[in-house]
Formats: C-alpha cells, sequence, structure tokens
C-alpha cells in the first residue's frame, strides 16, 4: 500500500491480495508510439486535505480492516464502501488512530467520514468519538447512523428502503460529520480515540478531511437577507436527525426568494442553519442566492418520516447563480417514504452552482437546460446520483454546453456524476421527447466510494469531454462508463474521455464482475442502442477488482495511450461477462499493461461480430494452450468439466458469446456456473452447437476407455456432442443425450474412445446445445 499525492489530498494505492507483486514480463511487442504529455494531476483541488485512516498510527490495539480479493458475492461490505476500501476499527475503550498536521497551516474544521452501528431494531443510534490534540483531550465529536445502515436480505437487494436488521445483508455503513474545533496548529498530532465515555460498541473510521476555513463571507450589496423575511436560525447540532424546537422558515424563505425576484436583488443566507419543513420546497427564476460559506449556512430540510407526498428539490431554480452555502436534510433513504428529495434541481440559461455543500439528499444537484455550470462543491452522503447532468430537469427538455468542474463528490447511492441524455419519457398516455444533450464538460472532479452506481457514467449525447477526473472505490459498479441508459436514453454518438485515474473500481453487482472502465450500450444491463465514436486516450486504471476495461456494442472506439496496471482479473476484454458485443468495432493502440495474475489475459475477443484491430500495445503476449492449474488431468480419472484447457479464444475454447456467472473461478468467466451436483462445484453449460473446449490429459496406457458423462438436459437432445483428439479426428462418435428434466437434474451417458499412452489434447465438441455437462470419467 503507498501513498499518491494529489492536489490537495492524500490517497491510498490499494491492491487486493494476489495482485500486488508485479509479475515477470515476457518480451514486447514493438515499443508503442509516444504518449501525449498528460495535463494537470487529475481530481479536484479543494481546500481540505483527506487523511485515509489506514494510513494513520494505531494505538491501543486498533486494527485496520481492508479488502483482500474481489468480491465473491454481490453483496456489500464496510470495506467495500470504504475509500482505499479499507478502514481503521476502534472497538474497545482506548484503541485510537492517529495523524500529524501535515498541512502547514492550522486545522479549524473537521469532517469524519465514520460508522458507529445501527440500533438492534434499526433506525440509528448517535454516539461521541472523542479528538485528541498532541495526546491530550480537545472535544467529543458527534456521530450517528440514522441516516445510514439499511439491508438488502428477504429480497431487498438494491433497494435502500429497508431499515429491518433482521433482513441482514447490510449496506451504507458511512456518514459524515464535521465541525469546527479549536486550532490544531501545523506539526501537532490528532487523534480519535474511543474512551469510556463513548457508548457506541465500534467506531469504524475511514477518513478524515482536515482544512482551515476562510472567514465567513460578507453580507454583499443590493441584498435581503432571509432574516428580515422572518426566518430564524437554530443552531442545535442536527446529527442525523432534525430539531423537533425548530421554527420553520420555509414561508419566510420564499418570500424573501420572491421579492428578490421582483426588486433585482441578490437572496442572503447568513450564518445559522434555517429549517424548511414539510414536502414543499423552494423556487426561485433569475437571481442570485448566497451565503456565508459551506461552513457557516446551512438550509436544512425536514420532512416528516414516513412520507407519502412525492418531492421536488429543496431548491428548483431557473437561471439562477446559487453559491456558498449547506445544504442538509433528514432522508434515510432514497425513496418516498425515506423524505427522499434533492438538494437542487435546474435549468435555464447560464445558470450557476458554486461553493455548495449538500448532504443526505436525493441528489446533489440534477440540472439540465444551456450553459450552466456546477463547480467548487462537495456531495458527501446523498441517497443518489450526486451531479446528473440531463436534458430533463424542471420540465426542460435540452441539456447543452453544461460544466461540473472542480467537484469533490464522495459516498452516493447512485452515480457520483452522470450525464444523462433522455430520448423520451412516457407519463401514461402521453409520451415526451428531449433534444440529445451536447458538449458536456466534465474535468477535474474527484469521485469517492460510491455504494450504488458508477464514479461517472456518460449515457448518450455527442461532444462530451471527460477529462483529469480521478475515480475510486467503487463499491459494486463500472468507475468510468461510456455508452447509453436504457430503452429510453439517446445513443451516445461522439465522446472524448482523457486522462481520467480510474483506481479500485468496478464491482460485483448482480454477480456480474462489472469491469472498471466500460465502453458500450447496455449501461444499465440492457443492450440496446449506439454508441459511436468514444475516444478513450491518456488514462489510467489501476488495480481494478476484476477486468480493466470493458466493451460491449460499441462502434469505432478509439482506446490508446491508455495505462493499466494490476488489474484483478483480464486487461482489456470484449464482451465481458453480462456485457455481451454481438458486433462492434475498436481502434487498440498504444497502451501499456504491467502486473498482469498468472492465468489472466491482456487482451481477450469474446465475440466473432467485434473487429478490434490491436496494435502497438505494451503487454505480455497470450498465454499458450496449457493443462488448467498446470497439471494434466490422468487418465484413468474423472476430468471436471470446468478445468478446460488455459489459454484464449480459439485457442483452448471456442465460445460464441460469454454466459458463465462462476468468475470467482476462472478469470475468462465463459460459461461456468455453480453446479447442484452432489460431484463437483461448477457446471460448464450454455452449450451451443460450434463450441468446443480442450482438455490436456495424461493417459496411463493405451487402450478403450469407457467415458461416463455427467450431464443435465431439460428436453432429449440427439448428437448433443462428441470427443476428438488433437487432429480433429473423432474418437466417440455422435453422443445422444436423454431428457433429464432440468438443468440441474443430473444424470450419466457413456461412450467409448481409444487412447494411446502419453500427454495428449482431448476436445468435448459441442454439435448441438440444450445440456449441462459436470464431469467426464474415464475408465
Amino acid at each position: 500500500m503507498s501513498v499518491i499525492a494529489a492536489t490537495g489530498m492524500v490517497w491510498m494505492s490499494f491492491t487486493p491480495a494476489g495482485a500486488a507483486s508485479q509479475h515477470a514480463q515476457a518480451a514486447h511487442p514493438p515499443a508503442v508510439a509516444a504518449k501525449p504529455a498528460a495535463g494537470v494531476a487529475a481530481g479536484a483541488k479543494t481546500p481540505f486535505t483527506s487523511y485515509e485512516a489506514e494510513a494513520g498510527t494505531l494505538g491501543g490495539g486498533a486494527g485496520t480492516v481492508s479488502l483482500t480479493s474481489a468480491p465473491t458475492t454481490q453483496y456489500s461490505s464496510a470495506a467495500l464502501e470504504a475509500s482505499g476500501h479499507a478502514y481503521v476499527h476502534l472497538g474497545g475503550t482506548g484503541q485510537s488512530v492517529q495523524w500529524t498536521n501535515t498541512t502547514a497551516r492550522p486545522i479549524r474544521f473537521i469532517n469524519v467520514r465514520a460508522s458507529v452501528p445501527d440500533s438492534p431494531s434499526g433506525g440509528g443510534i448517535t454516539a461521541t468519538l472523542d479528538l485528541y490534540v498532541n495526546g491530550r483531550f480537545r472535544q467529543a465529536l458527534n456521530l450517528n447512523s440514522q441516516q445510514t445502515w439499511v439491508y438488502e436480505g428477504n429480497n431487498n437487494y438494491n433497494t435502500s428502503d429497508n431499515q429491518n436488521p433482521a433482513d441482514g445483508d447490510p449496506r451504507v455503513f458511512f456518514d459524515e460529520s464535521h465541525t469546527f474545533v479549536a486550532p490544531i496548529a501545523p506539526g501537532s498530532t490528532f487523534s480519535l480515540r474511543k474512551d469510556s465515555s463513548n457508548t457506541a460498541s465500534f467506531y469504524d473510521v475511514d477518513v478524515v478531511d482536515v482544512e482551515n476555513p476562510p472567514p465567513p463571507a460578507a453580507r454583499p450589496a443590493n441584498s435581503i437577507s432571509i432574516t428580515n423575511c422572518g426566518a430564524v436560525a437554530d443552531n442545535t447540532p442536527t446529527n442525523g436527525a432534525a430539531d423537533s424546537k425548530a421554527v420553520d422558515s420555509a414561508a419566510a424563505i420564499q418570500k424573501c426568494i420572491d421579492r428578490a425576484q421582483s426588486q433585482g436583488k441578490i437572496l442572503w443566507i447568513p450564518r445559522g442553519t434555517f429549517y424548511v419543513k414539510g414536502t414543499t420546497g423552494l423556487h426561485a427564476q433569475g437571481i442570485t442566492i448566497a451565503g456565508a460559506g459551506m461552513w457557516y449556512s446551512t438550509v436544512y430540510r425536514d420532512v416528516p418520516v414516513p412520507n407519502s407526498t412525492p418531492l421536488a428539490a429543496l431548491f428548483s431554480v431557473t437561471s439562477c447563480t446559487v453559491q456558498n452555502f449547506h445544504i442538509d436534510a433528514n432522508a434515510v433513504s432514497r425513496s418516498t417514504v425515506g423524505g427522499d428529495g434533492g438538494a437542487m434541481d435546474t435549468t435555464g440559461t447560464n445558470w450557476v452552482a458554486n461553493g455548495l455543500w449538500s448532504q443526505h439528499t436525493m441528489s446533489g444537484f440534477w440540472a439540465s437546460g444551456s450553459g450552466g455550470t456546477v463547480e467548487n462543491s462537495r456531495l458527501t452522503s446523498i441517497w443518489a446520483d450526486g451531479i446528473n447532468l440531463n436534458n430533463v430537469s424542471l420540465n426542460g427538455t435540452t441539456g447543452e454546453n453544461l460544466t461540473a468542474t472542480n467537484n469533490f463528490v464522495r459516498g452516493t447511492g447512485d452515480d457520483a456524476m452522470a450525464i444523462n441524455s433522455v430520448n423520451y419519457n412516457t407519463n401514461g398516455s402521453t409520451t415526451t421527447y428531449y433534444t440529445p444533450m451536447s458538449d458536456i464538460t466534465l474535468t477535474h472532479n474527484t469521485a469517492v466510494a460510491p455504494w450504488g452506481g458508477k464514479g461517472i457514467g456518460i449515457y448518450g449525447g455527442s461532444g462530451h469531454q471527460v477529462s483529469d477526473n480521478y475515480i475510486s472505490d467503487t463499491a459494486r459498479y463500472i468507475g468510468l462508463g461510456a455508452g447509453r441508459f436504457g430503452v429510453n436514453g439517446n445513443d451516445l454518438l461522439s465522446a472524448t474521455v482523457s486522462d481520467n485515474v480510474v483506481v479500485r473500481s468496478g464491482g460485483n453487482a448482480y454477480s456480474q464482475g462489472q469491469p472498471a472502465l466500460h465502453i458500450g450500450n447496455g449501461g444499465d444491463g440492457q443492450n440496446t442502442g449506439t454508441v459511436d465514436h468514444v475516444t478513450v486516450t491518456g488514462n489510467t486504471v489501476a488495480d481494478s477488482l476484476y477486468d480493466a476495461v470493458g466493451f460491449s456494442t460499441s462502434t469505432n472506439t478509439l482506446l490508446q495511450y491508455n495505462t493499466i496496471t494490476n488489474p484483478g482479473r483480464n486487461g482489456i476484454v470484449v464482451a465481458p461477462p453480462f456485457y455481451p458485443a454481438p458486433s462492434g468495432s475498436a481502434t487498440i493502440t498504444g497502451n501499456t499493461l504491467t502486473g498482469l495474475r498468472p492465468g489472466t489475459y491482456p487482451f481477450r475477443n469474446n465475440s466473432s461480430g467485434f473487429t478490434a484491430t490491436v496494435t502497438d500495445n505494451s503487454w505480455p503476449p497470450p498465454a499458450p494452450e496449457g493443462p488448467y492449474g498446470g497439471t494434466a488431468a490422468a487418465v484413468p480419472g474423472t476430468v471436471q468439466a470446468e478445468n478446460y484447457d488455459t489459454g484464449d479464444q480459439g485457442v483452448a475454447y471456442n465460445v460464441t458469446s460469454v454466459n458463465g456467472n462462476a468468475n470467482g473461478y476462472r478469470p475468462d468467466g465463459i460459461d461456468l456456473e455453480t453446479t447442484s451436483d452432489t460431484d463437483g462445484v461448477y457446471d460448464l453449460g450454455w452449450t451451443g452447437g460450434g463450441q468446443w473446449f480442450r482438455y490436456t490429459v495424461d493417459v496411463a496406457s493405451a487402450g478403450t476407455y469407457t467415458v461416463s458423462l455427467r450431464v443435465a438436459a431439460p428436453s432429449a437432445v440427439t448428437g448433443a456432442l462428441h470427443l476428438s483428439d488433437a487432429s480433429g479426428a473423432n474418437l466417440s462418435g455422435a453422443v445422444d443425450l436423454p431428457a433429464t428434466g432440468d438443468w440441474q437434474n443430473w444424470g450419466t451417458v457413456t461412450t467409448s474412445v481409444t487412447l494411446p499412452a502419453g500427454r495428449q489434447v482431448l476436445t468435448l465438441n459441442q454439435d448441438n446445445g440444450g445440456w449441462n455437462v459436470n464431469y467426464l470419467t474415464f475408465s
């Protein structure tokens, strides 16, 4: 584990166990052309510095919990949802984690991303954790779990409404809490310690952000303060829930908005926390709304939960400039019942959102229109999308020349950032069509640890520029994807994806083993639509959990000058599992790959209809055919169907598509699945005419052998298969399979083959599909 310096932050480079060592490489192809010079370091430049807990000094028996391998289930874990895929566990009194203030500035504000336990019946708890400076107690920090801990067991997978711990399979472990602190001088140590007064049974500390905020901004000239219209601040800390004694300032704020609009003035939000209670949001058009700074001015949405009224965003604004305050809410899920509702929905022309910090809302920014910009903002612990630039917000129909730059997004329940071009929406009998999005720019943003969704998703439109972004630690999904979203999305007709850094990304949502970077249709699992002329250049993809780069159906893609290091599975894959590519084309040139694991591949094309022009890449040559695991199967003996030879498509096997879901067993993820048969763990399925698999065997002595095939077939299959030798000679003749009644009802069929002694390669040929095979026993 090594520290990588990024502008204004400290990042951790993490490699899953088994991929840490860089393997010796064989001779490379010819040297690649010189890579164009990269621009400024990827990611947002922020006023805070992040210290990962796992990089701190542990005390009192505290321990680090890290993701040690790619997930084998579709469910979440605290390590998966942590930045750096690691955190520090404080489980006993006196346990601590400590850092040194290396910022060269005093620390006056601290934000802690941590997890504390749920209550036994759900709904969360509140607790404190003690802050020490130079070994002396400084203050207790308020933490809570009232807006975390939802459960996916009992048929609640990929939802966020269930708060019943009895259902199991939890997700949404971490929340973020912040406060001012007395100055911590440069060079001082500061630590978080579990003392006897800290009543939670454990504290899992992920990361702390520290900074020295500027003084509060002064009220601008020509402004109206919301306090002049009757808004009343409530400064009781919220700590995961609203203050029941707070005054509802909704009407007063709206009154001031209306007055500012009519008088051409700025709406001023002074220091303090101002409550908007109920289910009605705020509406503004053509004005500036400004606060004293994201550390000082807060608008807090308090919705009665459970809620039955669909919510608009807290702020619905058209052609406005909105800047310099904090938005928070009491929502406990991303659905109506949990009090959802976005922070800000916007449309119109030349709008600006600058210096906003949003938390616990449905989305941070849901924005359409022309010429708008989201910049210098933070979005942490958001229930769904962080920044979604689209063509539908607030009844808009266009999304063009929109920009998101220098934003920091962490811990979202859907895409951290998205370009979302919608073709149409249907409401009852009415269908509304929208103008395809164009010329959207996402640059120098940081997206960390989305617990649901991608780091950045590019869905449809044309002319987009996505560059110099830092994406890390997706819990379940693709890190960066360029494609089309769903049957009602627009085709993606052009985009440039350049100089981004994608680290520790990909995931196992729906047991799919998703790649870190993906190009092609089916961004939401629906393989439909056109993805054309996507240029992916100069990006770095490091420590992917599964494949580094994946292609589904797409045309005229240019993948060039990218750097891939330590992929968890393969390097570049056309048609990885669950992302078919029946057709398409790409030029793959000038890319570099290092740190490939044994038994994996730098490049694989699993689709005969996809034309990949592969030139001048620096990576190991494909592995030659050989026995799986390095040892040939013994004859007489049993050959497991899943242990076909290593080697690529057309070498060790030939398949027409990739369907298997046993990707934890073999990195090629071809046609394997878990079997219910009593002998064996996996079977080989998805059979089809013309497919074949090869097996290297050592035959003890020449002779005729009885071959017992363990098979399952819902219906009888005539001429299902035959066995052949290395020359292609048919050894068994056509083998018919009787009906066993189901894909996992197993029976045994016998045939015979005559074999010479010694090592040889046998091929199991699939002549007609409709059956599974578990193993072959030679006797």
